[in-house]
């Protein structure tokens, strides 16, 4: 084992493990670190508009020296922006990790395998960006000669989860031009759920994998297949594919509108700046606005590489969740948006957070004896405070998350409740939740007791405009990212999603049989799964 790789060996790391016992102590509860001289301006950070706030953080000065000095041993910037100028950091699959180059509109050249990878790119940029005007000014139009009114993306994971949150990040600022629709799961209720929402007539199928092997992807397609068949419906008039080179979709004998490429140095957890996300965003929003996104991103991205460790944001959010998690023996992390915009960016950072950092082997595959991960969830805000907020002020503890919006992408008229308008409310909660969950309240009778002492940061942004949705969405990146270099841990594969998939393989080979013959007996699966099946053939209880 390389033990200079990994943080737990560091001189810092070290000196931070005589600081943990003194966090027991009373001068050392939240209520009172809070209070001490000009901690919001020690423990805060601003750039490209983006506030990060950790002064509710179970830190000192001390600790956060010791973190950036433990940051600095392990070269972690350096590291991260090897991965930023093309090397091969995912050492498993032998491949580069370049989804900051999506976003990347400067001139330089990043150089894979001897070659250029940016043309690539902007000729992928290029083509997003007339296949959506020919949508939007109706060059393009459906097999009955009207417009396009929705999109529907066929894809699962990385595939969807990142454009789905961006897509309803953004619904408030700007007019859809497009309304999008998500077709993820397998299970054939979210196919009649998506079906009742659209006129088939006028939308489009966008079908995203990677592979174009993804078993739930390709069943929903050819379900879809089969929906336009039987309307009357060709598939070239209103199906789009996005796929990597070379795979089985990526095939000019498949029917299709138009076709798009992915690159495979972007895992799909890391893609939505690709045609992954610029295909639907665009046809959404207009490719204007998606480069806004992109630009937004990459901002962030500049960021995360140039600035020093210890004013580098999303590098001191990665320090604080080691901190929390490998000192603290914190197991979970909420990530909680006051802005029911970002409903859905908690379910993408749970994809980007516990697939890239779930993992038991080091980068030298010896097996690991600290903590990797953690469990990930969340829900707006104030949802969530009348769903697990009890739990978070006096059940277990768990580090949160607060994200804020000064400027709310509603722009009506507002009415005043108790003196407060709604967005106002909704400030007043994020305030007194993160204060609340830091102080606690004592309290003779027990049951009314917060203990408090319970750590969060709090991240504004100004607006929900594309420039700051994508520099959330890098900020999340690049946490993770710096997470997993400080871990030394492959933030870019995804071995134990593969496992069940296996399995599954024996099972779909049964239930494919007893489907060609009724009676066939199935057989070759454990008895728990065979009294399953015999549960779903019957459709009842036996």
């Amino acid at each position: 084992m390389n033990k200079s790789n990994l943080f737990v060996h560091t001189d810092a790391w070290q000196i931070l493990q005589n600081e943990i016992y003194k966090l027991n102590k009373k001068e050392f509860h939240l209520k009172n670190l809070i209070n001490t001289k000009n901690r919001l301006k020690k423990f805060s950070k601003q750039k490209c508009n983006f506030f990060f706030d950790y002064s509710k953080q179970r830190i000192d000065e001390k600790i956060f020296s010791n973190l950036i000095d433990m940051s600095k041993e392990l070269y972690i910037r350096e590291k991260f922006s090897s991965m930023t100028d093309g090397a091969i950091v995912n050492q498993t699959e032998k491949r580069a990790a370049l989804h900051t180059a999506t976003r990347d509109f400067s001139n330089k050249k990043i150089i894979i395998n001897k070659k250029n990878i940016l043309p690539d790119i902007i000729k992928e940029r290029k083509k997003t960006k007339q296949f959506s005007l020919k949508i939007h000014n109706q060059s393009i139009k459906t097999q009955s000669n009207k417009a396009f009114t929705d999109a529907v993306v066929i894809g699962i994971g990385g595939s969807y989860l990142g454009c789905n949150f961006v897509y309803n990040a953004m619904l408030n600022n700007y007019k859809a031009k497009l309304n999008l629709h998500f077709l993820a799961n397998v299970d054939i209720d979210s196919f009649s759920k998506v079906i009742s929402k659209i006129n088939i007539q006028t939308t489009l199928w966008i079908v995203i994998s990677k592979s174009y092997t993804t078993t739930e992807t390709m069943a929903n397609l050819n379900q879809v297949m089969m929906y336009l068949k039987d309307n009357d419906i060709n598939p070239e008039n209103h199906l789009v594919i996005v796929t990597s080179k070379g795979s089985p979709g990526d095939d000019s004998s498949n029917p299709s509108l138009e076709s798009f490429h992915m690159f495979d140095f972007i895992g799909g957890r890391y893609s939505v700046t690709s045609a992954v996300g610029g295909v639907p965003l665009s046809l959404a929003f207009g490719y204007d606005v998606f480069e806004s996104f992109l630009k937004g991103a990459h901002e962030m991205d500049e960021h995360a590489k140039n600035a020093e460790n210890n004013k580098n944001i999303p590098l001191i959010a990665s320090l604080i969740n080691i901190w929390n998690f490998n000192a603290l023996g914190y197991k979970a992390l909420g990530i909680i948006p006051y802005s029911y915009s970002l409903s859905k960016l908690a379910p993408h950072i749970q994809q980007l957070s516990m697939e890239s950092l779930g993992k038991s082997v080091t980068q030298d595959k010896d097996f690991i004896d600290y903590n990797t991960g953690t469990i990930v969830f969340g829900e707006p805000g104030t949802n969530a405070q009348h769903s697990f907020f009890q739990l978070a002020h006096q059940g277990i503890a768990f580090p949160i998350e607060f994200i804020g919006v000064i400027n709310p992408g509603y722009k009506g008229k507002q009415s005043k409740f108790y003196g407060v308008y709604n967005h106002q409310e909704l400030w007043t909660n994020m305030l007194s939740q993160a204060h609340s969950l830091a102080t606690g309240k004592e309290n003779s009778d027990n049951s009314r007791f917060f203990p408090g002492n319970r750590p969060s940061s709090t991240i504004i942004i100004e607006n929900l405009k594309a420039e700051n949705i994508g520099k959330l969405l890098s900020y999340y990146e690049a946490k993770t990212i710096f997470e997993g270099l400080i871990l030394n841990i492959n933030p870019f594969d995804q071995f134990g999603v593969e496992l069940g998939k296996l399995n599954a393989k024996n099972i779909r080979k049964e239930i494919m049989e007893k489907n060609k013959n009724k009676d066939y007996e199935i057989k070759e699966i454990d008895d728990t799964s065979k009294y399953y099946l015999d549960l779903l053939y019957a459709k009842k209880f036996l």
